[in-house]
Parts: C-alpha cells; sequence; structure tokens
C-alpha cells in the first residue's frame, strides 16, 4: 500500500515518460551508497580534525569501484582516495558523499576539481558544508561542468556524524560528548573518595571506544588529582590516542602522575587562569605539555571550548568530575550526554554525578532527547542528545 502510494505520488510529480517505479527504485538504491558512505565516514572520527570526518562511495553501473574515507591527519580528503582506487572506472559513474565537496585550495585541490577532472556524471551529497569557503560552491561547481547534482540525501544522519565539524564552524567550539558513570541513584563514588569500579568491565570496554571516536578526552582538575588518570584509550587495537585536555585554573595539579610522566605522547593539553603560577606553566611545557592560558582568573568552560575550537578540535569527549560537569550543562555546552548506570546505590553521602547548578527552576534545565539506550554487561547505556 506505502509503495502505491508513493508510486502515485511520483507518477503526479514526474512526465509521464518517467516511470515512477524507476524513480522509487532509484532513490533505494542512492539510500543504500550513501549509508556505505556514512558508515564509511566514522572510520575517520576522532582522527582527522580539523576536517570532517567524510565517506565517499563511487558506483558505476550496479558496482562499487572506489571507496574512501578521511585519512588520519585529514588528507587525502575521502573524495581523492576513493577516485584514486577508481582510476578510469570513475568515468561516467556516481559519488555518494556524505558532505558537500570542498571548493577551496589549501593543501590539497578542490575535491570537486578532483571529480570534475575524473569525469563522473553524478554525485549525490548528504549535507552541504556550512564553511563559508565551500558552502554552495562545491555544488554550483559540479553543476557548471554539467555534471548532476542530488542534494539532501540521508541529511539527518549526516548532521548527526559530522556534528562535532558543524559545530566548530558555526559556534566555534568543538561538540562535547558529557559522559557519566553513576549508581542507580546518581552517585560516582563513596564518601571516602572510592570509585573503583562502579560499572563493569564491558562498560569501561565501551568508555575507550568512545575515547577513541573522539579527537580530545577532557577533564577537571580535581579528577585530575583524585583519580590521576591517563586518558588513553586501551585493549582496543588502535593505533591513535586522542588529546589529554585538563581544565585547571590554578594549574594545581600533581607532577608525579601519569599525565605529566607519559606528557607528550599522547600530548597533553592544559587551560589554566590567568594567575596560574608562572612556575607550574613552565614545568609543564618543559614536560611537552600545551598550556592555554584563559584571559580570567577562574576559568570558564565557553572560553576554555573556544580555545580548543581555534585548535581544530572538532569533538571532546569530557569525563568530569562533577563541577566540569555541571559547568558545561549550565552553560548549555553539552551536545550528547552519555550515561551509564550501574546496579548498585550508594546513598546520600556518596559523592553525586554532578556539582550544583543552581537551578531555581525546571525550565531552565537543558531538557535532552534519548536517542539510543541499551544493556552493556550488567549495566545501562542512555545516549541522550540536545535537541
Amino acid at each position: 500500500m506505502i509503495l502505491r502510494n508513493l508510486s502515485q505520488n511520483c507518477a503526479r510529480r514526474f512526465p509521464k515518460k518517467t516511470d515512477p517505479m524507476s524513480v522509487v527504485a532509484s532513490a533505494g538504491v542512492d539510500a543504500r551508497w550513501m549509508r556505505l558512505a556514512l558508515v564509511l565516514g566514522r572510520r575517520g572520527a576522532g582522527r582527522v580534525w580539523s576536517n570532517p570526518a567524510v565517506g565517499c562511495v563511487i558506483v558505476n553501473g550496479q558496482h562499487v569501484v572506489g571507496r574512501g574515507w578521511t585519512q588520519p591527519g585529514g588528507r587525502p580528503h575521502a573524495e581523492t582516495y576513493a577516485l584514486a582506487q577508481a582510476g578510469a572506472a570513475a568515468r561516467g559513474a556516481t559519488a555518494y558523499v556524505t558532505l558537500e565537496p570542498c571548493a577551496h585550495t589549501a593543501k590539497t585541490p578542490p575535491c570537486a576539481t578532483a571529480l570534475i577532472e575524473a569525469g563522473v556524471s553524478r554525485v549525490v551529497v548528504a549535507l552541504q558544508d556550512p564553511d563559508p569557503r565551500v558552502s554552495g560552491r562545491g555544488l554550483a561547481m559540479l553543476q557548471e561542468a554539467d555534471i548532476k547534482v542530488r542534494s539532501g540525501l540521508l541529511e539527518a544522519e549526516a548532521r548527526a556524524d559530522h556534528l562535532g565539524f558543524l559545530t566548530r564552524i558555526t559556534h566555534s567550539r568543538p561538540m562535547v560528548t558529557l559522559k557519566l558513570a553513576m549508581s542507580i541513584d546518581g552517585r560516582i563514588a563513596l564518601g571516602n573518595g572510592q570509585s573503583k569500579w562502579i560499572t563493569g568491565p564491558q562498560a569501561r570496554r565501551a568508555v575507550h571506544a568512545m575515547r577513541a571516536s573522539h579527537d580530545a578526552v577532557m577533564i577537571g582538575a580535581g579528577t585530575a588529582r583524585a583519580d590521576a588518570p591517563s586518558l588513553t584509550v586501551r585493549d582496543m587495537g588502535v593505533d591513535h590516542q586522542p588529546i589529554r585536555v585538563v581544565v585547571s585554573s590554578a594549574l594545581d595539579l600533581p607532577q608525579d602522575g601519569p599525565l605529566f610522566v607519559t606528557c607528550p605522547a599522547p600530548p597533553v593539553w592544559l587551560i589554566c587562569g590567568a594567575k596560574a603560577p608562572k612556575s607550574m606553566q613552565a614545568a609543564w611545557r618543559d614536560a611537552g605539555a600545551q598550556v592555554m592560558q584563559a584571559k580570567t582568573d577562574q576559568v570558564e568552560v565557553a572560553a576554555a571550548l573556544k580555545m580548543l575550537g581555534e585548535a581544530g578540535l572538532t569533538r571532546v569527549f569530557c569525563e568530569g568530575g562533577g563541577q566540569l560537569a555541571a559547568s558545561l550543562l549550565g552553560a548549555g555546552l553539552v551536545d550528547r550526554l552519555m550515561v551509564f548506570t550501574a546496579g548498585l546505590a550508594l546513598g546520600s553521602d556518596g559523592v553525586p554525578g554532578l556539582g550544583a547548578l543552581g537551578l531555581d527552576d525546571l525550565q531552565l534545565a537543558t531538557r535532552f532527547k534519548l536517542h539510543n539506550q541499551r544493556r552493556i554487561g550488567d549495566d545501562v547505556l542512555a545516549e541522550w542528545r540536545r535537541p
């Protein structure tokens, strides 16, 4: 019934010589290849900043002749990678790209030019690029070369995948994913500070996978002092590590912990206040850390994220502590919430998962939408997204 109604709608929209069912079939084929391009693009998440993690599939007839995704470090781009694989088979083919092909010359020529020179006959794009250097120009270049262009296919899915890049371009900050691992009564530690482990091994492994898909892992000074974390991706078989970011106004961080000892591999970035001791800044710089100094004595989270955005980061994974998490939520800077809930209660004397938000009206609280919920081992993971 649904297919027949769609066929009837297509018949009203297209000339009589166009077979409505062929249009329906074509749309289904396009979506199939675009989904593959989206899957490929996700391989670059956490590895390509400041570039977007784009996927590209080149199809000639019914055969995939080229597949590509943005390579580590941002080069080569997905289209270039896929075209190199396709070779001469790209001529007359259709290219499926998750983000509008670039139209400006940077370290490499424009991808729109590469597609034109390869002789593709059609380009299907999921999402238009808001970057002023590209926005609409890539599509215009293709159309001027008499290449058929379709834009907006699976746009919502592509927007979700490219959220970090889009947020950096439009809001000058990276996307923020906030991870919380709590008891059923919202506690992250006992009153005496003991917190290992609230969640089980499967949940902790999932956190490592999340770290790997982000450009950086961020914590506050309290967590750095209390937990002495390394913030690395372990036991996942990955060959890259995220930037390790610590927000500390006074830069009062231990210099005998994993972050200091292992710096600068992986890199450590510190964001401190205007009055952070020069001696502490020098010690961390000498160890190989990058120190960013805010203009205010107390680091404001919005300013911290702007600095990270200016440095090129697109996806930041925040693991606390409670005060940093509350500051991000209170400022409306959390885009995604990943909440692990363990099946135990710690009581009111336990440490709450969030610091004070100072709310006196429910209407002021950011209300997230539940995107997904699943069981991981003996724990539950709920993914929430800001509308």
